[in-house]
């Protein structure tokens, strides 16, 4: 028997446990060589309740990223629609000024869009400089092929094409997407 009339230290109370069953250490003992150790780090479960939980967020994440890429190409067709409707206008504004030749029956339209980048001899200019009116051919973002030249990610309708039915004739007189897919505003891309 223990005849220790203090507290047990923690090493004492295994020795202890078995001759003082009075101070409640033969339980403690039995207790302590039943239960497993406990461990330290994650269950399995736990794992999987994370990887869910990480997976769900993530797919929740894919359409707005999406989302988010198909708002930053129609941003950047409106830019190239206006880049080159800008260059369009300032082309006849410059043939109406006198500044570029206007063919007899033309409508003072340019030919093509590789006009507004090569430039025109401006007619009123001493030293012969040129107008130019794009530093390059924007191209369409929603064209499929990459590889295609810019100017042919482009539809194109001639001043006497009517708008409903775009037609390309002896001059280009506005520009359209050639893309069968609408917007995020529910309108065709061919109508911006």
């Amino acid at each position: 028997m223990c005849n220790s009339k203090s507290l047990c230290t923690p090493v004492h109370k295994d020795f202890c446990a078995a001759c003082c069953p009075d101070k409640g250490h033969a339980q403690q003992a039995v207790n302590k060589s039943i239960a497993p150790p406990r461990s330290k780090g994650f269950t399995l479960i736990e794992l999987l309740v994370t990887l869910t939980l990480l997976a769900i967020m993530a797919t929740a994440a894919m359409p707005l990223t999406q989302l988010n890429a198909r708002r930053a190409k129609e941003q950047e067709l409106k830019l190239a629609l206006r880049e080159i409707r800008t260059a369009i206008d300032d082309y006849k504004r410059a043939t109406e000024d006198g500044r570029i030749d206007k063919p007899a029956n033309g409508s003072g339209y340019p030919r093509d869009l590789q006009m507004l980048v090569d430039g025109i001899e401006d007619r009123k200019s001493a030293e012969k400089r040129r107008l130019y009116f794009l530093r390059r051919i924007p191209r369409d973002p929603f064209f499929p092929d990459e590889t295609a030249a810019a100017s042919a990610t482009w539809g194109y309708r001639s001043y006497q094409s009517p708008p409903d039915a775009p037609r390309e004739g002896e001059d280009v007189y506005d520009v359209y997407p050639l893309s069968p897919e609408s917007g995020l505003n529910g309108r065709p891309y061919r109508e911006w």
